[in-house]
C-alpha cells in the first residue's frame, strides 16, 4: 500500500509502514494474549523458554515456532494477493554490516522490552502497547526497520516489495537476531533479576 500511495518516497513508505506495524502490533498481541501467549516471534518464544514460562516442553515451543512461520509465509502471500503484488523472492539485499549490526539492537531490545516488562509486572495491555511502541520507533532508530523476528525474515523473502528481503540476506539476519536475542536475555536478567510478586 505504501508503494502505491506514496511511489518514489521512500521517506513516507517508511512512516506509513511504521506507523501500520506499530498500531497492528499492538492489537494482535492484545488479541492473542489469551490465545498461548501471543506469541508471533521464535525468539520470544524461545526465551520464554529460558525463563520457565508459559511454554513448557520444548515440544510447545516447536509447535509455536512452525504457526509463527508458517503463519509469516502466509501472511507474505495473503498480502501480496490483496494488493495484485507477483508472488516472487525478494531482491532487496539487506545484509551489509550496518544493517546487520541494526539487528542485533533490534532484538536486544524487543527482548528486553518483553521481558523486562512482563518481570515487573507489567499487564499485558502495557507490553502490548510497549511492543508496538518499540517496534513502530525501531522503524526509524535501526537502519534494518527492525525486522527482529525470524519468522517476520522468512516471511518478508516472499514479497518483491518496500518490505521485502533477499533470500540471501535472510541468513544474516536470523543469526544476528539470535545474538540479539541472547544479548537480551542477558540484559534482562541483569537489570530484572526477580519476577516482581503481585
Amino acid at each position: 500500500m505504501a508503494e502505491s500511495l506514496s511511489p518514489g518516497d521512500a521517506g513516507l513508505q517508511l512512516l506509513q509502514n511504521s506507523i501500520a506495524t506499530a498500531l497492528g502490533l499492538a492489537v494482535l498481541i492484545v488479541l492473542f494474549m489469551p490465545v498461548g501467549g501471543a506469541h508471533l516471534n521464535p525468539l520470544v518464544t524461545t526465551a520464554d523458554s529460558a525463563f520457565a514460562g508459559s511454554v513448557g516442553r520444548a515440544g510447545d515451543a516447536l509447535a509455536r515456532i512452525a504457526a509463527q512461520l508458517t503463519g509469516a509465509v502466509g501472511g507474505a502471500l495473503l498480502a501480496n494477493a490483496m494488493f495484485a503484488v507477483p508472488i516472487a523472492f525478494s531482491t532487496k539485499i539487506r545484509a551489509d554490516l550496518g544493517t546487520v549490526l541494526a539487528e542485533v539492537v533490534a532484538t536486544a531490545g524487543l527482548i528486553l522490552v518483553v521481558f523486562g516488562l512482563e518481570r515487573a509486572g507489567r499487564s499485558a495491555g502495557v507490553i502490548a502497547a510497549a511492543v508496538g511502541a518499540y517496534i513502530g520507533a525501531a522503524y526509524w532508530f535501526t537502519s534494518s526497520t527492525a525486522f527482529a523476528n525470524p519468522a517476520v525474515t522468512v516471511g518478508r523473502m516472499f514479497t518483491d516489495t518496500f518490505a521485502g528481503i533477499a533470500p540471501a540476506s535472510a541468513p544474516w539476519f536470523v543469526g544476528a537476531q539470535i545474538l540479539g536475542a541472547a544479548i537480551g536475555t542477558g540484559l534482562v536478567l541483569l537489570l530484572f533479576p526477580r519476577k516482581a510478586v503481585s
